[in-house]
């Protein structure tokens, strides 16, 4: 076989050109992020990243070179035998590590002399970073012709938004990207948020295979879900995107809420310490009453309260900060399935 090749297209159409996207790097620096659709066979796992790196400071270059071709020879091994056992002589793998260097080399000239045509990404996973960098960071120019989906708390707008996906509608759920539902009570129970270098790779992954001449719907966000930061250029956009407003009662709202998120009301020490979390924004009447329903999970009255005290209050001062053009306002008495997809319809309509 010849020698392997080198790339540095990493369009979609690029990596889907490749029988499977391999990633040398060690769990961690995959956990934290990695190539849209790649595997992890690691050429180090992270202790022994860490072992080789302690002997080549300490000891010398030469012995971690040493001892780190033993382990890398050890583990390209285990992967020809058991994840890459029974794949075609047509397969065509495209392998990358940090940088494009000794670790993505090891495995791409191993896979060659197999008779897999292999390709190594020049520049590495930075080379894929240097792109989603590139692409959300501040520019003069918007990001997509964003429509944003805004209403008050409760208001179902993430599922009006998954309804207008399921409809051929260009949504963008930032919410599910995220793993956070966007307010002191927004994080998901064992639902860990990614990195924030992988919450930007799954957004531009799912912006960059949008059409630009078509609108993409986002629910209002604060510029925060949770610890991962919307990047600046999608912010900018957001806030100079003009809304659709969906509008229920209070009660509605309440009551989706409930239904919706459940798991809110069944953990009652997340409950106490996000109520806690309010202090200092509300009279100590207001977070005595509140802590009081929570404790005889009386959650109805509570919910309300905290929409009409608390949320809707918010919700209007980021309205006024940013100044958004008002598109249309959609107002429903119900929230149940039925109504959301009526919503979909309705919204989908006024962004036309």
């Amino acid at each position: 076989m010849g020698r392997y090749q080198h790339t540095e297209d990493l369009s979609p159409q690029g990596l889907q050109s490749f029988s499977a996207i391999i990633d040398v790097r060690s769990p961690a620096e995959y956990a934290e992020d990695h190539l849209p659709g790649a595997i992890n066979l690691p050429v180090l796992d992270d202790g022994e990243r860490a072992e080789i790196g302690t002997i080549y400071k300490q000891v010398s270059p030469f012995e971690a070179r040493r001892l780190g071709a033993a382990m890398v020879s050890r583990n390209i091994a285990r992967h020809l035998e058991t994840a890459l056992a029974g794949y075609p002589r047509e397969f065509r793998p495209l392998i990358y590590c940090w940088r494009g260097g000794m670790r993505s080399r090891s495995m791409a000239l191993v896979l060659q002399d197999v008779g897999w045509q292999s390709t190594v990404v020049k520049g590495g996973y930075r080379h894929w970073r240097q792109q989603v960098t590139a692409a959300l960071s501040d520019d003069d120019r918007d990001l997509f012709r964003i429509i944003i989906i805004d209403g008050q708390t409760g208001s179902a707008k993430t599922q009006v938004l998954q309804a207008m996906r399921k409809k051929g509608a260009q949504a963008l759920d930032l919410e599910d990207l995220a793993k956070h539902r966007g307010s002191i009570f927004g994080d998901l129970p064992h639902r860990p948020q990614p990195s924030q270098k992988r919450f930007e790779s799954l957004l531009w992954e799912k912006l960059r295979d949008m059409d630009p001449d078509i609108p993409v719907f986002v629910e209002a966000e604060s510029s925060r879900l949770g610890n991962r930061t919307i990047p600046v250029r999608l912010w900018n956009s957001m806030k100079a995107a003009p809304r659709i407003v969906v509008a229920a009662p209070a009660a509605v709202r309440a009551r989706h809420l409930l239904a919706t998120y459940p798991d809110i009301a069944e953990n009652r020490d997340r409950l106490m310490a996000a109520i806690d979390g309010l202090a200092p924004f509300h009279p100590k009447t207001d977070i005595a009453q509140w802590r009081a329903w929570a404790e005889a999970a009386d959650f109805e009255p509570l919910a309300v309260a905290l929409i009409e005290a608390h949320y809707d209050p918010a919700y209007d001062r980021a309205r006024e900060r940013h100044g958004q053009a008002l598109m249309a306002t959609v107002e429903t008495e119900l929230l149940d399935a039925a109504a959301i997809d009526a919503l979909a319809e309705r919204v989908m309509a006024a962004g036309r």
